[in-house]
């Protein structure tokens, strides 16, 4: 079924256990809450659900499980990046053949022309609409304007979650005609006036509501309110990002009674900073 690619999109943390199992029932609370504040989907195994350090066999069961879970009328976007182009066909094809809507990967490593490559392959695939992720500071192999254009005319490419904040870039491909996901959490209010679709983050498995909120606003030309919302978002940011961010998060989450278990890419949080965590969210009002 063809989707809408728009709306807020929590990019979806991913629940693991102590020794690297998918918790399905944890995650499946997770996916019932988010869905029960509004998200209009999930972006399932990008750098926020670990999916670049996770096997094969694990990305597919929570790509299963956020399909299954996902009501009718919801976008599920699978991110499929993985170290070699055949692992990544391989998710793209499972991607497809279990009901996920559209597909995304981070570049490889290496320059303009591998890339080309890289996204020519895994767009043709498939049939999905596919989401190229353009995140300079993490991939620097794309470069220009010139580059991104003609990575979007590619065969399937719709356009791309975009997570950098130089938002002129971002306003100048929407008008272009390509299809642009917000991956700043810190400017999606910005990123919505200078012409996003939509968003998708990491924050918005804590708070789907303020994200929602903007997203609201926004489409409503009510910027200076969005502006607010934006605000109480990087209030919260700022604070979780004194600390590890993907161990912090699943800290928050694990005190809503959503124990998502360990961050495959950074250490877990001290005792000591647990407690700082907490009382920085409770002084601030998100406790």
């Amino acid at each position: 079924m063809a989707m809408s690619l728009e709306g807020v999109l929590p990019a979806l943390i991913t629940a693991l256990s102590p020794v690297g199992d998918v918790v399905v029932d944890v995650l499946e609370r997770l996916l019932e809450r988010l869905y029960a504040s509004g998200v209009h989907g999930v972006y399932v195994c990008g750098n926020t659900g670990e999916g670049m350090q996770s096997g094969i066999a694990t990305r597919k069961k929570v790509l299963e499980t956020a399909v299954r879970c996902s009501p009718p009328g919801k976008l599920v976007a699978a991110h499929v990046g993985a170290s070699n182009l055949e692992d990544a066909i391989t998710l793209a094809r499972h991607a497809a053949d279990t009901g996920a809507h559209a597909l995304s990967s981070l570049p490889p490593a290496g320059g303009f022309e591998a890339i080309h490559a890289w996204y020519s392959s895994l767009a043709s695939a498939t049939n999905l609409p596919f989401l190229i992720y353009y995140f300079p500071e993490a991939a620097p192999g794309i470069r220009t304007m010139a580059e991104i254009q003609r990575l979007g005319s590619l065969p399937n490419i719709a356009g791309l979650k975009f997570t950098d904040f130089d938002l002129y870039r971002m306003s100048m491909l929407s008008r272009a005609g390509l299809t642009i996901f917000n991956g700043r959490d810190e400017v999606f209010a910005a990123g919505m006036l200078m012409g996003a679709h939509g968003g998708i983050g990491s924050f918005y498995n804590v708070a789907p509501e303020l994200f929602l909120d903007v997203y609201r606003l926004a489409r409503e030309g009510r910027y200076p309110e969005a502006r607010r919302v934006q605000d109480r978002i990087n209030d919260l940011i700022s604070i979780v990002l004194r600390f590890p961010m993907i161990p912090a998060l699943k800290a928050v989450l694990e005190w809503r009674g959503l124990p998502c278990g360990p961050s495959l890419t950074a250490r877990p949080l001290s005792v000591e900073e647990c407690g700082q965590l907490r009382f920085a969210l409770e002084q601030a009002g998100f406790g």
